[in-house]
């Protein structure tokens, strides 16, 4: 039943106000209600958030919303809601996403898509079973510049592609990385539901070192600089060359980490990995480098051009030109564009023409999806696959080996230690 409510019962219609609920609604959870409310098409009436600290400000700005600390209790109670907007940790979002499609919910969820292969493949799966309206928030994704430079790409005009180099400064001075667990129990703050922000993951006392934000480095939590921004600064690419899954996948180089245990923990503070992605489509493979940290691509490769900044950004090398993304979308606005290179060669040129929508914002587009006006761009089957891409990053890094990936068995056929870190083991009572 394509948007219909699993208990109301009713369809969303067009130009209906669209009932949302939203479930982390600190950190990324403030800015996302601050795009849904932008829409003038959505009744925030529900806020989920385990953690009232980081909620305060939300919970301040929609004084009407129920309010609830656990999310199993807020879709248990909120039967009558058209949507839900999923903002917590990496490894909550396909627990939670999954339980409200389950419910008839369309939803919206942060990037990475999730936390592992297996639940990225799980929340596409349901997504497509349910037929629900779904959207990963790369926001940039709706960008004027990101659109163009997919339509340049598939239209050609840099010629045939097989080399791309994508980079990001993270996690330079945003989260720890490279670190050992601590070893003291702190006591957990009041208003922190310890548990509920645990969800399927192993249990482990409370730290500081973990709340809020800092989690994104710890392999229980989150995916390090490759899931947190390689979605972003390789989504324009991604799409725009219409690549696959990976086939094989290895860390070039990355810091030295002082033992086997600080490596069972954290992401390293940088890493070179190279992903070779397989022809299909009548297009050649293409071989990919990612670069964190700090690091980046060879200098020439820039011909000269300078950085908007040290965030990211990617260069797809064609046989008559080089698309370069200057940051970690295409281009918001003409001061961030992508550039076509050598520039003396290309200007002038006439781009092609426009055959991707033009929404007026990435959750607007979410949002008429949900009332049956159009189709989302990221949904949860395309979010799952670039998702997929870059967590193989994140396995190789883990395991210490090349990944050879059999995408079809959802296996590292070289490495059988890859599989608790490609499904991993959800802690008891937590379960999709």
């Amino acid at each position: 039943m394509l948007g219909t409510r699993a208990f109301g019962g009713r369809r969303p219609q067009a130009n209906d106000m669209l009932d949302v609920a939203v479930i982390g609604v600190g950190g990324r959870g403030t800015s996302n209600i601050g795009e849904l409310l932008a829409t003038g098409a959505v009744n925030i009436v529900a806020l989920g958030d385990c953690d009232e600290r980081q909620a305060a400000e939300s919970f301040a700005k929609l004084p009407n919303a129920k309010r609830y600390s656990d999310w199993r209790k807020l879709l248990d109670a909120e039967k009558t809601i058209d949507a839900v907007l999923v903002s917590t940790p990496d490894h909550n979002h396909a627990i939670i996403s999954i339980a409200a499609m389950r419910l008839g919910k369309h939803v919206y969820s942060e990037k990475p898509l999730a936390h592992s292969i297996w639940e990225v493949r799980e929340m596409a799966r349901v997504a497509a079973e349910t037929k629900l309206a779904t959207q990963m928030g790369t926001q940039g994704h709706a960008y004027e510049g990101t659109r163009r430079a997919v339509e340049v790409l598939r239209a050609g005009l840099i010629g045939e592609v097989k080399e791309l180099h994508v980079w990001t400064d993270r996690p330079a001075g945003w989260w720890p990385q490279g670190v050992l667990r601590p070893t003291e129990s702190q006591p957990v703050p009041p208003g922190l539901d310890w548990e509920v922000w645990l969800g399927p993951a192993a249990q482990r006392p409370y730290n500081e070192a973990y709340v809020p934000f800092k989690w994104r480095g710890f392999w229980d939590f989150g995916t390090g600089a490759i899931g947190d921004m390689g979605i972003h600064n390789l989504d324009t690419a991604y799409w725009g060359l219409e690549l696959g899954i990976p086939t094989e996948v290895t860390v070039k180089d990355c810091s030295p980490q002082l033992n086997a245990a600080e490596t069972k923990e954290t992401a390293p503070l940088w890493s070179i990995i190279e992903l070779k992605f397989p022809a299909q489509n009548g297009k050649p493979p293409v071989t990919m480098m990612w670069y964190d940290g700090g690091k980046l691509p060879p200098e020439e490769l820039f011909q000269g051009e300078k950085l908007i900044g040290r965030d990211g950004g990617s260069l797809v090398i064609g046989s008559k030109g080089t698309l370069f993304t200057r940051t970690w979308h295409g281009g918001e606005n003409e001061a961030d564009m992508f550039l076509l290179l050598p520039r003396k060669q290309f200007e002038g040129v006439q781009m092609p023409t426009p055959s991707l929508s033009r929404p007026k914002s990435h959750h607007f587009e979410w949002v008429d999806a949900c009332r049956g006006r159009g189709k989302t761009m990221s949904d949860f089957g395309y979010a799952s696959r670039l998702s997929e891409s870059l967590l193989l990053g994140d396995v190789a890094l883990r395991t210490g080996t090349p990944i050879q990936w059999d995408s079809s068995a959802m296996r590292a056929t070289n490495a059988p230690e890859a599989d608790p870190f490609i499904k991993p083991t959800f802690r008891q009572g937590w379960s999709l």
